[in-house]
């Protein structure tokens, strides 16, 4: 979840000097959600990092 997603992006493929996200370049776009409360966003971002969420997310990247 980010309020500002071309930073966020351009920390994971250019800032990071370690982590996960590091080892992971390029990383691209392949789905975005706008929600209208962080609240809500928080809810789906936890729902994607479940098993159906990942399931999704791995549909949207090989559909891509």
């Amino acid at each position: 979840m980010t309020s500002n997603i071309d930073e966020r992006f351009r920390s994971h493929n250019e800032l990071s000097k370690k982590g996960w996200t590091k080892n992971f370049r390029p990383w691209v776009i392949v789905h975005k959600e706008i929600f209208d409360s962080k609240s809500d966003a928080l809810k789906r971002e936890k729902q994607l990092k479940s098993a159906a969420g990942r399931e999704f997310v791995w549909k949207k990247i090989i559909n891509k």
